[in-house]
């Protein structure tokens, strides 16, 4: 009886997962592991927002696998050693990521382990196509994406592999429930919050393969109509909400692109949008130093602010610019935030208060459940206008102007911000300028209830384009 382990990482699903596959067509037994070894992806180790879901998408999977779902911590090779001696096991397969640290750990345990006797196969989980695979006439990497996009239609998006479930059965290695020797329950990762403040987060997200599928067929067949104009609305929200499925690999991105390939309606749109997801991973397969520096090299030299006072009063929403704020305790509260917004934030913290992209990278990076290496990365220096196909520094976004164009009733404001809640539209997204009967008359004081804006806009969209004449 030929046994093989399935390292679990972020590809926590049994449909469309090479891994699980290829295990199964070349072994009668199957040990499905999952290993917590997060100081291996330092600096960048998942924060918390990104934890909580991962312990309830791990609990998801293991009802999948009848219960039958091994949970180890430590290091990765070591772990992986012990289990091969245990189960007697010829090969180890896994899916792969694309992170600078990771992939250099990945490719040692690849070595180490063909080293002893023991197969090692990888496989794309994660993307529509690895990143080496798509390149320019050249044979290069490509730093725009429009002609990312373009060659990735050429290619043509592939179809997504089978459904494993069924194989399953009666060729799982342990019986259900059982703790292996050395090994540890879901509940002693010690992945949720020992304090409440998940509330919020919980009343927004199921982390289950199910509602990932659900959430797939609403979209498809209701949202996607409205993409191409809702996707800016932040009060409407004709979003798909799919990132934290696809990031955690409850849903693969081949899933998604057959889906919208079968929809009654035209998901054209959305489809780029997805392909802004690829181009995110391949720039950081081919720029890994990116996660942490500017890819415009000229902005080493620029000459951020250190104002611990702004960065906080960001953080907290209270910043006095009504937008902003909301977009900041949509984060806070539900781990998500709608991608316009991010936009606006991301000008807000790198423009207008001059703050290091990199303080608002990490900030993400701790309270996003769908939280990504590679889409941070990406998202956060083309805003601040140092990265790969990036918005042209002198971009500043207006919040109020960005709340008047894509929230003008103020539905999104009012939602998360009550304290404005009975402001008018003409003054929601700048009650600065309101006159004091109507911000009397709507409960509103301005440095008690509300703060008054923490900078002036038209001054520091001058100050930031004054910084960068300096380096450009």
């Amino acid at each position: 009886m030929s046994a093989a382990i399935v390292w679990f990482r972020r590809d926590l699903r049994l449909t469309d997962n090479p891994a699980l596959a290829a295990a199964l067509a070349a072994h009668d037994t199957i040990v499905p592991v999952y290993i917590h070894a997060p100081d291996e992806e330092a600096p960048w180790q998942p924060g918390a927002a990104s934890r909580w879901w991962l312990h309830h998408a791990l609990d998801d999977l293991s009802q999948q696998l009848q219960g039958r779902l091994v949970i180890r911590r430590g290091a990765s090779l070591e772990t992986l050693q012990l289990l091969v001696e245990q189960f007697g096991a010829a090969a180890v397969y896994w899916n792969r990521l694309y992170e600078p640290a990771v992939v250099a750990r990945d490719s040692a345990i690849k070595q180490a382990l063909r080293a002893v006797g023991v197969a090692a196969w990888s496989g794309n989980a994660a993307l529509w196509f690895e990143p080496w695979e798509v390149a320019t006439r050249q044979g290069g990497p490509f730093r725009v994406f429009t002609p990312f996009w373009k060659r990735l239609l050429e290619l043509g998006l592939p179809s997504p592999g089978p459904a494993a479930s069924a194989q399953l059965d009666g060729r799982l290695a342990i019986r259900p429930g059982t703790v292996t020797p050395g090994g540890t329950s879901l509940a002693e990762l010690g992945l949720l919050p020992g304090i409440g403040w998940d509330a919020g987060i919980a009343a927004q997200w199921r982390p289950t393969r199910a509602a990932a599928e659900a959430r797939l067929e609403e979209f498809l067949a209701t949202d996607v109509r409205d993409y191409p104009q809702g996707r800016d609305q932040p009060g409407r929200e004709r979003v798909s909400r799919l990132s934290p499925y696809l990031h955690f690999g409850q849903l693969g991105p081949r899933e998604v692109a057959a889906a919208c390939s079968t929809g009654r309606h035209s998901a054209a749109g959305f489809l780029r949008e997805l392909g802004w997801r690829e181009f995110a991973h391949h720039l950081l397969f081919h720029f890994p130093h990116t996660v942490g520096a500017p890819m415009d090299t000229r902005f080493e030299a620029f000459a951020w602010r250190n104002d611990g006072a702004q960065l906080a009063a960001w953080q907290r929403g209270r910043t006095g610019l009504p937008l902003v704020d909301a977009g900041m305790r949509q984060l806070w509260r539900s781990g998500w935030m709608h991608n316009r917004v991010r936009m606006v934030v991301a000008s807000f913290l790198t423009k207008n208060l001059l703050l290091d992209w990199r303080e608002g990278a990490r900030w993400f990076w701790d309270t996003l459940v769908d939280a990504d290496l590679a889409a941070n990365s990406l998202g956060w220096q083309w805003t601040a206008g140092c990265g790969a196909d990036a918005a042209p520094y002198f971009r500043v976004f207006n919040p109020a102007l960005q709340g008047e164009k894509f929230d003008p009733t103020g539905s999104y404001v009012r939602q998360w911000i009550p304290e404005l809640a009975n402001l008018p539209p003409k003054w929601i997204h700048r009650p600065w300028e309101a006159p004091p009967a109507i911000l009397h008359e709507a409960g509103v004081t301005l440095g008690s209830s509300y703060p008054r804006p923490i900078v002036d806009l038209k001054a520091t969209r001058l100050r930031a384009l004054e910084a960068w004449a300096r380096v450009k």
